[in-house]
């Protein structure tokens, strides 16, 4: 198969748009989601708004325990609210071949379209009943939490989306033992003016490392073989949850380092596709295990924050640390923590986010959708 295909959910077969959604207990219409949509022809493209305008956030995410899509808005940038009152906007189940999702990214392109990228993969699908195999192919010869698949979505206004799995091992001969595709991020890349997605991978079940393709202008699919973006330069070490960032005219990436201990490092690069010079020195505060880091800058200023899952916290939160010069990194503390200016107002335990910023209409538009408005 070399193209990306929406068979696993039978998309066709349920006409030109179908909201997905669990039925509520005892029957009865589904819970509110975002709709899945064939195309985006009927669609206005909008232009992109504005910096100055760009006063609100969005947070995309998803939790252990539902293995699906979550979103919360925020219009400060500190206290964060779900707008699906903690419920998936997106059922795992229902879009993806694993019948689970993970580590969401939301990006807006120079198009004024929003592109998001997850995981295909469901960790717990053998204790749910979903798969009889602890994973997809032997964890001997593909390694732990194996899959094949990515999820790509696009949208002009974040309610509707067109949908592709994308069978990353079926699309090239140079990824057919691949051994895991997971957290995609993408990036618009000014120099081939492309959507280029870069997440991390393995051959079988050797060491993980971050690579790179482009997408197609529909993004249902990848148009080349993958190339190295990123390896760690000690052997047998790996670096997974890439997430690059154009600061100026440098491109940052972030990322988790598979030492003992880990945590995220950065690597600055002058080009987007390589270059990116190993710095050994950790940037997150914690003391115990994290993972997915993700930059977002703060409205009108020059502080970033870097977001990142605490993992290894119980129960598990997001945390926050800021930055102007990248070198000293301000610790924000966690989600709700005693003293921490970020706030998650009516949800608990978000895992891998992203945050993008949005306009305060887009942010209604989105809480309108789910309060049936």
């Amino acid at each position: 198969m070399k193209f990306a295909c929406l068979a696993a959910i039978g998309l066709a077969a349920l006409g030109a748009s179908a909201t997905f959604g669990m039925a509520q207990p005892g029957g009865g219409v589904p819970e509110k989601q975002l709709e899945i949509v064939q195309s985006l022809t009927n669609q206005k493209a909008s232009p992109v708004p504005s910096a100055s305008a760009l006063t609100a956030y969005l947070l995309v995410y998803f939790k252990d325990e539902t293995h699906s899509l979550h979103i919360a808005v925020s219009r400060d940038g500190y206290s964060f609210t779900d707008v699906n009152g903690g419920k998936p906007v997106l059922e795992g189940r229902d879009i993806a071949e694993q019948k689970g999702i993970r580590d969401p990214h939301i990006m807006r392109g120079p198009d004024g379209a929003f592109y998001l990228s997850m995981t295909d993969l469901h960790i717990y699908a053998q204790r749910e009943g979903l798969r009889e195999t602890e994973w997809e192919r032997p964890k001997e010869t593909h390694g732990w939490g194996n899959n094949r698949s990515l999820i790509f979505m696009k949208s002009r206004d974040l309610i509707h989306w067109t949908h592709a799995i994308v069978p990353v091992d079926n699309l090239f001969p140079e990824t057919s033992r691949l051994g895991a595709a997971w957290a995609p991020e993408t990036l618009y890349d000014p120099k081939t003016r492309k959507l280029m997605v870069y997440y991390t991978t393995r051959d079988g079940a050797g060491t993980e490392h971050i690579v790179y393709s482009y997408a197609d202008d529909a993004f249902t699919t990848l148009t080349q073989p993958p190339r190295p973006l990123f390896t760690y330069p000690k052997a047998n070490v790996g670096s997974i949850d890439g997430d690059i960032t154009r600061v100026g005219k440098k491109y940052r990436l972030f990322y988790v380092a598979h030492e003992k201990p880990g945590h995220l490092r950065q690597a600055v690069s002058d080009r987007i596709d390589g270059g990116y010079r190993f710095d050994p020195k950790p940037v997150d505060p914690e003391t115990v295990g994290t993972e997915a880091p993700n930059l977002w800058r703060r409205a009108g200023t020059n502080t970033y924050v870097l977001m990142y899952d605490v993992f290894g916290a119980r129960p598990n939160n997001m945390g926050f640390s800021e930055t102007s010069d990248f070198k000293h990194f301000r610790n924000l503390g966690r989600f709700n923590d005693p003293g921490s200016p970020m706030k998650a107002t009516n949800f608990a335990g978000p895992k891998h986010g992203a945050v993008m910023p949005i306009t305060p209409g887009e942010a209604a538009r989105l809480e309108r959708h789910f309060a049936g408005g």
